[in-house]
């Protein structure tokens, strides 16, 4: 069973070329300082939480609607039920896109073996080095988040790499790092930070469009599609 606390109907902007709906789920192993799902992050118990069959029931009246799902958190991969959850979703005929931060790599494949899920996007929130300060815990397992990273870039699944980029915990060191981390990958974006209340720390910046502009250049000597998004 998974607990859902968020459900956004209609989404032009989740899902990369399809009309598609949010799925919000609680819970995430990380506690990274710029995110703006606190509640979601640090106390999901206390967030409203929306029936799964009231959400199943939705889809199956949006069929030929809706194109696709996308489920994010949080992070997904920490609730066991997420794949007989998925499964239920596929069985109405959508395609599923599961926004992940990479440190469940055996779910992930076993999800995307199975068919189960059609796009993931991951988040890499820094070069290797800077993970846990980024990340906002002091333990991170750096080999998980390679299997995954490797998982994806073998081209099993259509993917895409992402990163938040903020002004202070970001420099050019740090994207060079990542670019070479991540060379050869199908797709990265640079998406730019965006302060709101439900930021667990709002105490950052942004990069202007052209500074993000110029990490772009400098990325695409390592990886063939490099976007901007949020700016």
């Amino acid at each position: 069973m998974v607990k859902i606390h968020g459900f956004n109907k209609l989404t032009l902007l989740d899902y990369p070329g399809r009309l598609a709906c949010t799925i919000f789920l609680g819970h995430c192993n990380f506690r990274c300082p710029f995110c703006h799902n606190a509640g979601l992050v640090l106390s999901p118990d206390k967030e409203p939480v929306i029936p799964m069959e009231e959400v199943l029931g939705t889809l199956k009246k949006r069929k030929g609607i809706l194109e696709g799902v996308c489920i994010t958190g949080g992070e997904p991969t920490m609730s066991a039920g997420l794949p007989d959850f998925i499964r239920k979703i596929k069985e109405l005929g959508y395609a599923v896109k599961l926004d992940t931060n990479g440190t469940h790599p055996e779910m992930l494949r076993r999800m995307i073996e199975a068919g189960m899920i059609d796009y993931v996007a991951m988040d890499i929130k820094n070069s290797p080095e800077k993970y846990s300060e980024t990340s906002g815990v002091r333990e991170v397992d750096i080999d998980a988040i390679n299997e995954s990273i490797n998982l994806l870039k073998s081209g099993i699944i259509d993917y895409e790499f992402r990163t938040t980029v903020v002004k202070e915990l970001h420099k050019k060191e740090d994207i060079e790092k990542i670019g070479k981390w991540l060379s050869g990958s199908r797709r990265y974006f640079l998406q730019a930070y965006k302060e709101s209340e439900q930021v667990i720390r709002p105490v950052y910046s942004s990069y202007s469009r052209e500074q993000l502009e110029n990490y772009r250049q400098m990325l695409l000597e390592e990886i063939p599609q490099v976007e901007i998004r949020g700016i």
